[in-house]
């Protein structure tokens, strides 16, 4: 397992950073090769190989894979729902370009295996809300998620016609101390721990009843490792799996906080980002990926607002 060459792009972003440290401890620093279009997570570039590319760029790409004899690609670069929204044809393309040269790449036999990350922004406001089923209706309603969804057919498409070996999960809002929020919808759950250890008080851009699904990230980080580490036959679904932790709403993850910081006050201001919440799931079900490779979960909102809180303060 040690000599496996990973790649991961956008290792600068939410994810990745974590995703890249979390990668090196497992695999060791020199075979795990960090890239991004900019130099960001300090973290990143001084624990091992480091590349700038632009994950648009089908050449850049592909000189990296074949300097690296790279087998394992992790593409984590992508524009986030609310940033999106602002710049839809970009976001398609980095969204879709990128996509399209790591399939392609593997589809040649130059990467043996990709993660690719879906989210639940695939979903919309005729989806089933509650217990969002693995199967059920995918209309979304964001460039964010129309780019995921057809990222989804493209993945098992791929897998179907050429046998690339691409798996995925579709993350709920993830919620890390470690990097700042970048530009999602969920990102909220994120910012309200900073401005709680910072100001005491929080104004929440989405209203205090939104339900949404949500992680900690160390939870997210073991989900990406573990599918990717699990025997190609336990992968059964080759577009996306559903993945779960907890759900909550602004109201009750500032109830929780307050019982930790005393005088913790909690507004709200509704912007554009509620409709973009509204048209998602509040809960998911995410029985295909705990029976195919034996998911489970370590925090839920307790546990995960302690660790939060207790690391900001520091």
């Amino acid at each position: 397992m040690n000599d496996t060459k990973i790649l991961i792009i956008g290792a600068c972003g939410q994810i990745g950073s974590e995703l890249t440290l979390k990668l090196r401890e497992l695999y060791g620093t020199d075979n795990v090769i960090a890239s991004d279009i900019r130099k960001g997570e300090q973290e990143v570039f001084k624990t091992g190989p480091f590349e700038i590319v632009d994950a648009m760029n089908y050449d850049q790409v592909e000189a990296l894979v074949d300097k690296y004899k790279v087998d394992e690609v992790y593409l984590m670069a992508a524009l986030l729902s609310a940033t999106a929204e602002k710049n839809p044809a970009f976001a398609w393309d980095l969204n879709m370009n990128s996509l399209f040269h790591v399939l392609n790449l593997a589809k040649e036999g130059k990467i043996k295996k990709i993660f690719w990350p879906s989210s639940i922004a695939v979903f919309g406001p005729t989806t089933p809300k509650h217990d969002t089923p693995q199967y059920t209706v995918m209309e979304p309603s964001t460039v964010y998620g129309i780019s995921k969804q057809a990222g989804e057919r493209w993945c098992e498409y791929y897998f179907n016609k050429y046998g690339v070996d691409v798996r995925s999960i579709r993350y709920p809002g993830l919620i890390s101390w470690k990097t700042l929020p970048g530009g999602g919808t969920t990102d909220y759950a994120v910012d309200i721990y900073y401005k709680a250890v910072s100001d005491n008080k929080y104004t929440c851009f989405l209203s205090e009843n939104t339900e949404l699904p949500m992680m900690y990230m160390d939870d997210a980080i073991r989900a990406t490792v573990g599918i990717m580490q699990a025997d190609k036959e336990k992968i059964k679904i080759r577009s996306s799996y559903n993945l779960s932790a907890m759900s909550f709403t602004p109201k009750e993850i500032a109830a929780v906080i307050a019982k930790e910081k005393t005088g913790f006050e909690i507004s709200y201001e509704p912007d554009f980002r509620q409709a973009i919440a509204d048209s998602w799931p509040s809960s998911i079900n995410d029985s295909e990926a705990r029976k195919d490779w034996n998911w489970q979960h370590d925090y839920d909102l307790e546990s995960m607002t302690k660790v939060m809180l207790q690391n900001l303060s520091k």
